[in-house]
């Protein structure tokens, strides 16, 4: 007998639900968050076990790595996909959750996730990390520069550790008893700058030992964060059958609904990973505003910028980049500027 098994993960405990192929429910319980309890649990209770489905969230990448290696056939579905399923039921609960889930796996009507391998995560996480020491520190400055004006004091423009100190000091000259009491906001930065400027050399000894990374380095406007962003998100260049679905992947193709004589395309989606979506609209902006030698990609995008915005512009520019790195990586080919 067929058997189809749905996991509705929470932090601590994960419901779980069984159903025969004609849908019919025929065991649920609570278990652990954890790989080797749940695969004890489906060993036991699941025999023809053909299919088991999880959302992707927190904790999908552990739960999906560890029943894959004890032999679990499980799919990770996207969780806003299957809200939509989820969300026809009256009653929102676990148990309901874990059952839709269940159903899903029976009738195969979902779109399956692509997992990322651990070591592409070690990637992702030393990046993550990296952007939030630059929120910290952007927070941090905006907090000093705020608490200054409190005083009449303004810190005016600096660019590095060694200006900032010396702006600081020229203005404890007329104000001497905030020194002490900014010193520990100060120490903060500081520190911060110092775990970034680590973080950062950590990135970059990264993508120049990865010969992708490296290629992918020979488009202009594209350093190291940028391509080393490019290729823990997308992993395997295959898995697109056509390079124009990577701009639609990142979430920078615009939306469209069409229904009868309607048809409006709106803004862009954003349904892609925020990261790689930034880290592409920078590089995008560095090609535009920043890089000399002029360039089919720049020119084209100069031309959008000329007749419609630069903010539409660098979107434009973002998602052909997109293209553009995904075929250097198939191809295994370097850019070239003419």
């Amino acid at each position: 007998m067929s058997i189809f098994a749905g996991l509705d993960v929470s932090d601590k405990t994960t419901h779980l639900c069984v159903v025969d192929a004609d849908g019919a429910v025929l065991k649920r319980d609570v278990g652990a968050s954890d790989p080797e309890a749940l695969a004890k649990w489906l060993g036991k209770h699941c025999p023809g076990l053909v299919r088991v489905v999880l959302e992707t969230g927190p904790l999908s990448t552990f739960l999906y790595h560890g029943l894959v290696e004890r032999g679990i056939p499980v799919e990770c579905i996207c969780a806003r996909h299957a809200n939509g399923v989820l969300a026809a039921r009256v009653n929102k609960s676990d148990v309901h959750d874990a059952e839709g889930l269940a159903q899903l796996a029976r009738t195969g009507w979902f779109k399956r996730v692509h997992m990322k391998a651990s070591a592409t995560h070690i990637d992702r996480a030393a990046l993550r990390i990296r952007a939030q020491l630059i929120t910290a520190r952007v927070a941090m400055g905006n907090q000093l520069r705020g608490l200054l004006k409190l005083f009449g004091l303004r810190l005016g423009a600096t660019h590095t550790p060694g200006k900032r100190r010396e702006r600081l000091n020229a203005l404890y000259q007329q104000r001497p008893d905030l020194e002490l009491l900014f010193a520990p906001l100060v120490a903060s930065i500081e520190v911060i700058e110092d775990q970034l400027r680590a973080s950062n050399r950590l990135l970059e000894s990264r993508a120049t030992e990865d010969p992708v990374c490296s290629r992918l380095m020979t488009v202009p406007g594209v350093g190291p964060i940028t391509a080393l962003t490019f290729t823990a998100t997308i992993e395997d260049p295959r898995r697109f059958a056509r390079s124009e679905d990577v701009g639609a992947y990142s979430g920078l193709a615009p939306r469209r609904s069409q229904s009868g004589e309607r048809d409006v395309r709106g803004n862009i989606s954003k349904a892609g990973d925020p990261m790689l979506r930034r880290s592409l609209y920078e590089a995008a902006n560095i090609m535009l505003c920043r890089v000399q030698r002029p360039f089919a990609l720049q020119q084209w995008g100069q031309r959008i910028a000329e007749s419609r915005g630069n903010k539409r512009a660098r979107i434009a520019v973002a998602r052909k980049l997109a293209v553009l790195l995904h075929s250097l990586w198939l191809n295994e080919t370097e850019f070239r500027w003419v």
